[in-house]
């Protein structure tokens, strides 16, 4: 057991769209992120998804609306809802998925990570 401090943990890395491991929780990873700009449009067929907005604001883009998300904001995207999270400017989110979450889904490209990096 110990105590995380987020900020701390935010400052350790400088890397965008670059998930990194916080936390363990059951089967779950607490992940760290920094993002700007747009991310690939995905979805997890078997996964939901945990967004929590800890600096800035981020919008997640879905077939049918936006969600807006401001600090201390959070959402579940469910299983299987197509989605592209972005931001304009940068920010800071905490996400908590099931270890097997790859980040971009159902979809492999440049910013697919295979392995996670602890923090």
């Amino acid at each position: 057991m110990e105590v995380i401090n987020l900020e701390e943990k935010f400052g350790a890395f400088d890397t965008l769209w670059d998930p990194k491991i916080a936390a363990e929780l059951n089967e779950n990873y607490v992940k760290l992120a920094k993002v700007r700009g747009e991310f690939v449009w995905h979805r997890h067929e078997a996964e939901d998804e945990l967004f929590l907005v800890v600096r800035g604001r981020l919008a997640i883009d879905l077939r049918d609306r936006t969600l807006e998300l401001n600090e201390g904001d959070l959402c579940v995207i469910p299983r299987g809802v197509e989605h592209r999270p972005r931001a304009d400017e940068e920010a800071q989110i905490l996400m908590i998925e099931p270890k097997s979450t790859l980040n971009t889904g159902d979809v492999r490209d440049e910013r697919t990570r295979e392995r996670l990096d602890r923090i």
